[in-house]
């Protein structure tokens, strides 16, 4: 009898053992921000949301640290250097500048980015479809094509583009040469308004729209911290403000031709959710969004400008009012 006891309670242990070792362990997701505003807070809370549907549940099965750098890039270092000593089992890095700050742990940990307008010009991978290395993400690639022909169709006189933008913010000054690209095909003059931070760009907003018919920006970190002030100077000179984003259209631009960023959201927690259950990242194609784009309008500054649209605009069934 106390051999089969022994016998079954070794059994009783071995299957514990077992039962142990095959629970997953607790993941640690790491997710960072340069900066706070309406775009990358979509991205950041509609990622939560979906990590939750995926199972992942903060304080049980996954520790999730979230943590913004208040637009400074010494702070973004910081935050970098604190997910590689939590040892996080991945980094979500929202933005351009995040990601790059990321992309130096990446070897050791892999690195979901999102929100970049041009991974390949921000030397965070050498070829869309195949990342290789140890990140992936997912690209808000700015349609500034589709945007200029939004504004030559809401303003046929245009002749001159006023393009504002942090110049060392990568995505901004690839966007920059699509812009000059588009203006020299269609006869249109294109001149720039740079600041590194809020009081610089108000400054060049000031001068340049005195100087052009329509005010642009891409989807710039430092431009969308500043939209209150930019937008305002824009309505007062009585000109329009295209932008790259709509959140930067509900911050007081008049328009813009873009994808929606909850949706980024959304594919981001899917790729870390593939990269957590073993896919290698870099083995994961980056997403880059060219269909399904909306066009988005402020009625409220549309109004203040006295403008309307035109019937190609207002037919389209794309269009999104912003209120």
């Amino acid at each position: 009898m106390r051999k089969i006891a022994a016998w079954m309670l070794s059994i009783c242990l071995l299957l514990s053992s077992v039962g142990c070792s095959s629970q997953k362990k607790t993941v640690r997701i790491g997710v960072a921000q340069l900066v706070s505003h309406p775009s990358l807070n979509l991205i950041r809370d509609n990622f939560t949301k979906e990590m939750k549907k995926l199972g992942y549940k903060d304080g049980k099965n996954a520790e999730f640290y979230y943590a913004d750098a208040s637009g400074q890039m010494a702070n973004l270092n910081s935050i970098i250097n604190q997910f590689e000593d939590k040892q996080c089992d991945v980094i979500v890095a929202i933005a351009t500048p995040t990601a790059q700050m990321a992309a130096r742990v990446s070897k050791d940990i892999p690195v979901i980015f999102s929100a970049v307008s041009d991974p390949v010009g921000a030397q965070l991978v050498s070829n869309l479809k195949h990342p290789g290395g140890n990140i992936t993400g997912t690209s808000d690639q700015v349609a500034m094509d589709q945007i200029l022909e939004l504004a030559q169709a809401m303003n046929p006189d245009m002749k001159t583009v006023g393009f504002l933008y942090n110049a060392s913010e990568t995505n901004s000054v690839s966007n920059l040469q699509k812009a000059k690209k588009y203006c020299a095909e269609h006869g249109l003059t294109l001149i720039e308004g740079t600041g590194k931070d809020i009081t610089e760009l108000e400054t060049a907003a000031s001068v340049v729209a005195q100087k052009a018919d329509i005010l642009l920006s891409p989807n710039d970190n430092t431009v969308a911290s500043a939209m209150a002030s930019l937008s305002k100077t824009a309505i007062d000179a009585g000109i329009p403000y295209y932008v790259g984003a709509d959140s930067m259209v509900k911050d007081g631009g008049l328009a813009t031709v873009g994808i929606d960023y909850a949706q980024l959201g959304k594919e981001t927690a899917d790729m870390t959710d593939k990269v957590l259950n073993g896919t290698k990242a870099g083995s994961i194609p980056v997403k880059v969004y060219k269909k399904d784009l909306y066009i988005y309008v402020n009625r409220s500054v549309l109004k203040q400008l006295g403008m309307t649209l035109p019937d190609s605009v207002a037919d389209n069934p794309k269009l999104q009012w912003i209120e």
